[in-house]
């Protein structure tokens, strides 16, 4: 993409510059769920380039990519201030600050790739290709990461996604933005505009065949072992009210011991979601015991808090077929401010502490990831909740599973946005990895999701229930799963010091 002698672009009135970019970026995020509109949100990335291209070096590029960054996000994290509205009177007025501190801090991480993409004047869309996906990449990394959102998910309407399981999440965000780029310059090239537009289109069609050739084909699961996903539809502003506590718990024994429809075999796993069991896990010997009774000699996986030597563990529990504490996990990977507060200490001054929390400073980490011994439906990497965000959890499994489990309480997320796009990540990490995942969610969506990404049974939002289905068999072993995502990481650095190494020759 050396484009700068090719490529012309017309100069912006300087007011309209960041209207235009936060516009851009507004569209781009209608390529998410819960709208999936890959076309719109690919023709956002596209006058994103254009954008990158009128405006100058320096702030105005830096205020480009950042106003591109606080369009996006602002509409694709418009979930956040879903939290802060359960106790609307306590933290309420929290809500917009959370979400433009949000958008607006995350939005610094693009306009630092534009403001360095714009200082390579011998091919500045190349450079921006390569710097925005380094900057995404960072994103998932830098403070924890928050990898929510990424640029590649736009892809996931569609087959191409299927390339995923060879180059990962941040390679599928190098492919949309190398295409965006290239769609740029074919637009804008008046001398070479067929090699530009030509080169548009082999990457299209080699995404669009090579999907296609990649999906695998539906499993046959006449004979699989059946699964049962409980979906309780607590409220948040209800699941931990004295007076509902006891209704939920009930709803949830019911929906265990309920017999399957007919035709149906008895399901040999039942899953409750994210902190599902009432009680501190040390204190639960009566409820375990209930559970046991309604789960009849299948194996249950129920969501539960614990606490020891003064700390508080968000935690997953495994009771075996005779209904016995088999196995626990503490989630490893916890959500700031939410689940625990960097420098407690400091807030703590101001009253505020984390939304989820049970305990001053919030939960503690557990020591990583680790895999549940389910017996004869084999090994399963437990996720909770906010750890399905994260590639790079899945990939650091101790050894490849054969399916993923996640648990969530997404009615923190509200029903809109957030609970959709939660469930597109575990889409994601399904396809990644080329293994099922089951996902029980509090309020919804819970789903049994294929190696494919493909979701074969679900319930739907806002609903109670159960859901029995065949737990489908692993698909593949991918790409990804072998490599994670250095292959990405060492491409970019190849590039980057071929597109930045005849600058620093001729600055000597």
């Amino acid at each position: 993409m050396a484009d700068s002698a090719q490529v012309a672009t017309p100069p912006l009135i300087r007011w309209i510059r960041l209207p235009l970019a936060i516009a851009a970026g507004g569209v781009m995020a209608l390529g998410l769920a819960p709208y999936d509109l890959w076309y719109l949100g690919f023709a956002g990335l596209v006058a994103a380039f254009w954008l990158f291209r009128a405006a100058p070096i320096g702030l105005f590029a830096v205020g480009t990519g950042w106003g591109v960054g606080l369009g996006y996000f602002g509409v694709a994290l418009g979930w956040i201030v879903e939290p802060f509205m359960v106790d609307a009177a306590a933290t309420g007025w929290m809500a917009p600050f959370a979400l433009f501190g949000m958008s607006g801090g995350l939005a610094l991480f693009w306009a630092l790739a534009f403001w360095g993409a714009a200082h390579n004047r011998r091919a500045p869309l190349a450079a921006l290709v390569l710097a925005w996906t380094a900057a995404e990449l960072a994103r998932a990394y830098v403070f924890t990461g928050f990898p929510w959102a990424l640029l590649g998910y736009m892809f996931l309407p569609i087959p191409a996604i299927q390339w995923a399981s060879v180059v990962g999440p941040h390679g599928m965000t190098l492919l949309i933005l190398t295409l965006a780029g290239l769609t740029v310059g074919a637009v804008s090239s008046q001398t070479q505009r067929r090699k530009w537009a030509g080169a548009a289109a082999t990457l299209a069609l080699a995404l669009i065949a090579g999907g296609w050739a990649m999906t695998p084909a539906e499993q046959d699961m006449s004979d699989r072992p059946h699964i049962r996903l409980i979906q309780p539809n607590a409220e948040q502003h209800e699941k931990w009210d004295p007076r509902m506590i006891p209704v939920f718990f009930d709803r949830q024994i019911a929906l265990t011991e309920a017999l399957p429809e007919p035709g149906n075999p008895k399901p040999e796993l039942i899953i409750w979601p994210e902190t599902a069991l009432p009680v501190m896990l040390e204190r639960a010997d009566d409820a375990l015991r209930i559970v046991r009774d309604a789960a009849a000699g299948a194996q249950v996986v129920v969501g539960v808090q614990r606490g020891s030597d003064g700390t508080y563990f968000n935690s997953l529990a495994l009771l075996n077929e005779q209904g016995q504490l088999a196995q626990v996990y503490d989630k490893h990977h916890l959500v700031p401010f939410g689940e625990y507060m960097p420098a407690a200490a400091i807030f703590q001054r101001w009253n505020i502490a984390g939304l989820a929390a049970r305990a001053d400073g919030g939960y503690t980490a557990g020591p990583g990831p680790e895999l549940l011994d389910l017996g004869k439906l084999g090994a399963a990497l437990p996720l909770i909740c906010y750890e399905a965000v994260f590639p790079q959890d899945v990939y650091r499994s101790p050894s490849r599973p054969d399916f993923l489990l996640q648990i969530t309480n997404d009615a923190w997320f509200g029903k809109w946005s957030g609970p959709y796009q939660h469930l597109s990540q575990a889409r994601m990490r399904a396809i990644e990895q080329g293994l099922p995942m089951l996902r029980a969610a509090n309020t919804g969506v819970s789903a049994v999701i294929d190696g494919a990404g493909r979701i074969t049974a679900e319930l739907g939002m806002g609903v109670a229930g159960k859901l029995d289905a065949p737990l489908p068999p692993p698909a593949r072993v991918t790409v990804y799963s072998r490599f994670g995502d250095l292959p990405t990481l060492t491409f970019l650095i190849v590039l980057c010091f071929g597109l930045f190494r005849p600058r620093l020759r001729n600055s000597d």
